[in-house]
């Protein structure tokens, strides 16, 4: 790991918990340790360093998306280990940070184009899997169904639609993915949904 990708997960870290404007670039030169003549040459202004963190941030996802996946026993349990895996993010995700971002248009347009093409890119390559495979039923259209689940997944953990504090997460998920992936399943993928349900939670 380089100099600056270890600045930049710190950065990222701080961001994450904090959110991006809690802290002057005086603030994180001291919290990061280092000089300010080194964090000059590491970023041009502010908007390059959050692009900077974003870029990084990007490439870690699809690492540990690597990782996870690798784990799984077949396509079912890759959709469902995927969905639960981006709420687990969420969660452990300020709030402040996703708002704060939206103030530097390239790093949130960088965020949301890797959201939204990764997850249409993965989730088809899954599907696609899991039809010649058998666990999907071979009528369903790729492109909708995979469009579906990534905005079943932004409406879930939209606190305007479900208030955590009157809905758990765990059961807007159940309610959400079990009855839909059960849907486009055949009998045996159907089966696996269900078993992994049983065996996961949130």
């Amino acid at each position: 790991m380089t100099f600056l990708d270890t600045i930049l997960g710190e950065l990222l870290q701080i961001f994450r918990r904090e959110g991006i404007e809690a802290h002057s670039d005086e603030d994180l030169i001291r919290k990061l340790d280092i000089r300010q003549s080194s964090f000059k040459e590491l970023f041009s202004s502010r908007a390059d360093m959050v692009r900077q963190v974003i870029l990084f941030d990007i490439e870690q996802q699809k690492r540990e998306q690597e990782q996870l996946l690798a784990k799984a026993s077949n396509p079912v349990e890759e959709i469902m280990m995927l969905l639960q895996d981006g709420i687990k993010k969420i969660r452990e995700i300020d709030p402040v940070f996703i708002t704060d971002m939206q103030q530097y248009p390239q790093a949130w347009q960088l965020s949301m184009e890797h959201v939204s093409s990764n997850n249409q890119y993965v989730n088809a390559d899954i599907l696609n899997r899991g039809i010649l495979q058998g666990y999907f039923r071979k009528d369903i259209n790729l492109q909708l169904v995979t469009k579906i689940i990534l905005e079943q997944f932004f409406m879930m953990i939209n606190p305007r639609i479900f208030p955590p504090e009157k809905y758990d997460l765990s059961e807007v998920f159940r309610s959400i993915y079990l009855y839909y992936v059960r849907g486009i399943c055949t009998e045996t993928g159907g089966k696996l949904a269900e078993a992994y349900f049983s065996r996961n939670i949130l």
